[in-house]
């Protein structure tokens, strides 16, 4: 695919570096982390090059999957295998990481995916993993900006099962799936970074 093709995301070139610096808090004891959601491929060859001591394991839907792939191969990093298929209301890898990391993915799935998403974590996530999660959510069922809350009329008007999630939700989720909340990092344009570890085994 050449340069031309490769689909890009200009929010990705903007958030990049404040991600980067969470990620070099949680991850810089990590090895081999699973991204979910992993769009155009741009967050996978930043982060890998920055943080080269990880294994990046991209994934998406099968229509996203060539995008990813022309971005990695261009950018022929060591730590970055090939993408792997997943939706995640079906099968997901057979293998265990110790980190996890999805950008922007939980205002477009629908809500039942987004608690399939949650429920499939334990099969993939090692003792002690780390998850963490960046975009925009509500606090107390209120948006926590008004760019927020048009940007949210906007997801609906595109999908009516989109939306900005809410932290109180999200993070119930996270309880039920063993996790605990360790990090809620204010970002630029009103979104967060939320980090969990996994309790126990």
């Amino acid at each position: 695919m050449p340069f031309m093709d490769k689909p890009c995301a200009p929010a990705c070139e903007r958030n990049r570096e404040p991600i980067l610096d969470v990620l070099r808090d949680h991850f810089g004891d990590r090895r081999a982390v699973l991204e979910i959601g992993s769009g155009t491929g741009q967050h996978a060859i930043f982060f890998a090059a920055h943080l080269p001591h990880l294994v990046w394991q991209t994934s998406d839907r099968a229509e996203n999957l060539p995008g990813i792939k022309a971005w990695l191969d261009e950018a022929g990093l060591p730590n970055t295998p090939p993408p792997l298929e997943l939706d995640v209301t079906g099968a997901w890898p057979a293998g265990r990481y110790d980190a996890l990391f999805s950008a922007n993915t939980l205002h477009i799935m629908p809500w039942s995916v987004v608690e399939c998403l949650f429920a499939g974590l334990a099969d993939v996530l090692a003792a002690r993993a780390k998850v963490a999660i960046y975009g925009p959510f509500n606090y107390g069922g209120s948006f926590t900006s008004a760019s927020n809350a048009a940007f949210d009329l906007r997801l609906k008007e595109d999908a009516p099962h989109q939306g900005i999630r809410d932290f109180e939700k999200v993070n119930r989720l996270a309880g039920e799936a063993g996790l605990e909340l360790v990090d809620d990092r204010a970002m630029p344009s009103n979104n967060r970074c939320l980090v969990w570890r996994r309790i126990g085994g």
